[in-house]
């Protein structure tokens, strides 16, 4: 029993956990069932918004396509309207029009095109290009002027073939000319307009006809002008030149007055005459250019001496600013050159009327050994408009027509000056502002005609600190005087070799002297012998044109430190002033100023310091009946030398001068006075007329000061004031002083 109760209970545990497990079982199965049906259950919702979209969706799609295919009816009836408006607009314009696809038939074309085809036949949509081109060549619509037809199709069909296709003019038989113009269009159709250019041609044919009767009448009126330039020239040559050697004959001084006038007017009327032919040559393309190796700083310096009278009579100050490391020597037409800078610089002093005129030369080099040169020609004028600065370079034309009455002038000078410069290879330009003054300039390609310097060498300095240049000709006084003084030397002029023993006389002491060979009463070399006779051991340069005869006739050369050739190269100065002051000179005693005894009886010497020839003239016929020694100075260099020298009574001293003005000759004269009790008269001359001039003009030592214009008996009473007691009396009998 207790086997069999054992027994069912073990059967009734285990039944008992069988039917846990099943339970557990079934719970697990119901809760995956329940699962499912939960998912199942959110598949079916979202099955059900998935469909309710999509039915919403679609009613919204059916009315967008209703609204689609309304907007598509719209804009497809604007397309056709929109058609229909460009090709009537195509139809209205005179110019035919035609579209090629890109197998190039035709799509459509206006009237105009099609017309070009009318009575032979009639073209339609979907005619070939190629076709086209064969009927307007077999039905004779192109005048081929003689060329093959197939070869004309050819040519016009490989043209159509080109990236950039170039425009055509076809010449019909009737005389027309239709201008084609293709271009390809973005979806490789041919786009194809034809302009009828018939009247653009007449027009054309009209103009050169036109051009070519002017081009007749200008080149026949430079051959009038050229042809009247040389007949006026021969009777004038004969005026001039007979009028030269009648003022080398003796006549009283209004016939010289005539004389020089005529010839001075005629010398006028002839550099008019001179422009006119230069215009008409180069307006013919006969103007020819004659290079050779010139000096440009002395062709410089000679035109501003040319030119130096008519700046004094406005106060002008004539400057010139040569750069010190350009050459000075170039290959180039020194006439065309000076004719360019005398139009540049003497229209400077025309329309300038008071300040200044500066000549600056520049330059650059370039890889082939030449240079550059940059010239420009500044003054303080009346300035040019801006309107007017390129009106100013045509012919016949000056800087406005309200001021040609007070300027006078051909008005070629500009025009002739602006064409040789482009003839040499240059440009010419203006800068200028109204009423303060103008700059004129050209750049111009030139070749130097000496050896090049090499700019690193080692340089000896140059030690000599004064010298004395001795030339007749004032044009070489003047540029050795700039050339010394870029040295850094004081320099003294002197224009004969008596005047230059007169300074040395007057004590006057130098490290170097520079003179010419060949002047008028003493040649360079009597005074070179007649210096070293005197005790003077500093160094002598000969200048002479003939360097070898020069030497010849020296001798052994002992008087003499050098010989140099004329025109003297800034280059070769500069070396030999280096050499020249590698010798140490050699010291010598000055000779005592001679003691001049009393001359009872003597005229009383005067001097006049006055640049102006005219002034000069006036002075001296104001004089002329008057007992004394006139002299004259050029200028405030010349007074203190001559006053050294010859030791004048009385100085009437011009206050307005070149290259040392009154003041400073006065100045100059009353420091060498100084210590020596020695005092002699000044009178100073002046235009100026104005408060404070008088004060100013005393306070440079003078003694008295006389206005513009002179009046005899103002010159005749300072005379006969300072007439020394051991000379003659100056005045005339019964004049009153």
């Amino acid at each position: 029993m207790l086997e069999r109760l054992a027994k069912e209970r073990r059967a009734r545990l285990a039944a008992e956990r069988l039917l846990e497990q099943k339970k557990r079982e079934l719970q697990a199965a119901n809760q995956q069932l329940a699962f499912h049906a939960r998912s199942l259950s959110d598949q079916i919702v979202e099955q059900r918004q998935g469909l309710a979209q999509a039915l919403s969706e679609a009613a919204s799609l059916k009315g967008q396509n209703t609204r689609v295919l309304s907007d598509l009816e719209h804009a497809t009836s604007l397309a056709r309207i929109a058609q229909t408006r460009l090709w009537d607009a195509l139809e209205t314009v005179r110019d035919g029009f035609a579209v090629f696809d890109g197998d190039l038939r035709l799509v459509a074309a206006n009237r105009a095109w099609l017309s070009f085809f009318e009575g032979e036949i009639a073209l339609s949509q979907g005619v070939t290009y190629d076709a086209v081109l064969k009927i307007a060549a077999q039905h004779g619509l192109i005048e081929l002027d003689g060329r093959d037809p197939l070869d004309w199709h050819h040519e016009m069909t490989a043209r159509i073939r080109r990236a950039q296709i170039e425009p055509c003019v076809l010449r019909l038989p009737g005389g027309r000319h239709i201008n084609m113009i293709d271009r390809w269009g973005r979806d490789g159709d041919l786009v194809c307009l034809t302009q009828d250019i018939t009247a653009t041609i007449q027009r054309e044919a009209d103009l050169q006809e036109a051009r070519d009767k002017a081009e007749a009448a200008n080149r026949a009126k430079s051959a009038f002008l050229a042809n009247m330039s040389h007949e006026i020239r021969t009777p004038m040559n004969g005026v001039v030149g007979m009028s030269d050697l009648l003022c080398e004959t003796e006549m009283t001084e209004d016939q010289r007055l005539y004389a020089e006038t005529i010839r001075s007017s005629g010398e006028a009327l002839l550099t008019i005459i001179n422009d006119v032919l230069d215009y008409s040559r180069i307006e013919a393309e006969r103007m020819q250019l004659y290079p050779e190796p010139f000096d440009l700083e002395r062709c410089l310096h000679e035109v501003m001496l040319l030119l130096q009278p008519a700046a004094r009579e406005k106060g002008l100050k004539l400057l010139v600013d040569f750069d010190l490391f350009l050459p000075t020597r170039f290959i180039a037409d020194p006439g065309r050159m000076r004719q360019v800078l005398t139009n540049l610089i003497g229209n400077a002093v025309k329309f300038t009327a008071r300040g200044h005129v500066l000549a600056r030369v520049v330059g650059i080099e370039l890889a082939d050994d030449s240079y550059e040169l940059h010239v420009t020609v500044e003054d303080t004028g009346i300035g040019i408009a801006p309107e007017h600065v390129e009106h100013i370079f045509g012919q016949f034309n000056q800087v406005e027509s309200a001021s040609n009455r007070k300027f006078e002038g051909t008005g070629l000078g500009l025009a002739i000056t602006r064409q040789l410069i482009e003839l040499m290879g240059g440009t010419v330009w203006v800068d200028s502002v109204l009423g303060e003054g103008s700059c004129f300039g050209f750049r111009l390609p030139l070749t130097p005609a000496e050896p090049r310097e090499e700019i690193d060498k080692p340089s000896t300095p140059i030690r000599l600190k004064c010298a004395m240049v001795v030339d007749d000709l004032l044009i070489n006084r003047v540029i050795l005087e700039r050339q010394l003084e870029t040295y850094g030397l004081e320099v003294t002029l002197c224009r004969s070799a008596a005047e230059a023993l007169h300074v040395i006389e007057g004590g006057a002491q130098f490290d170097l002297v520079l003179t010419d060979h060949e002047m008028p009463g003493m040649s360079g070399l009597d005074l070179a012998q007649r210096l070293r006779e005197g005790g003077m051991r500093v160094p002598i340069l000969l200048l002479t044109s003939d360097p070898e005869a020069a030497q010849g006739a020296a001798g052994d050369g002992g008087d003499l430190s050098g010989v140099m050739q004329k025109p003297v190269l800034r280059s070769e100065l500069f070396r030999t002033l280096q050499d020249l002051s590698c010798i140490p000179p050699e010291p010598a005693a000055a000779p005592p100023p001679p003691e001049r005894p009393p001359e009872p009886g003597r005229q009383m010497r005067v001097l006049a310091a006055e640049d102006n020839r005219t002034n000069q003239l006036v002075f001296r016929k104001m004089v002329k009946e008057f007992d004394i020694a006139l002299d004259f100075a050029g200028n405030g260099r010349e007074a203190v030398a001559l006053w050294q020298g010859w030791q004048p009574d009385l100085i009437f001293m011009d206050i307005s001068m070149p290259e040392m003005d009154g003041r400073e000759a006065t100045r100059a004269i009353r420091a060498a006075e100084a210590g020596t009790g020695a005092h002699v008269p000044i009178v100073a001359l002046t235009a100026h007329a104005m408060a404070g001039d008088a004060e100013s003009i005393l306070a440079a030592g003078v003694d008295h000061y006389l206005t513009k214009p002179l009046k005899k008996s103002a010159i005749a009473e300072r005379i006969a004031a300072h007439c020394p007691p051991e000379a003659r009396p100056p005045l005339p009998a019964g004049m009153e002083a």
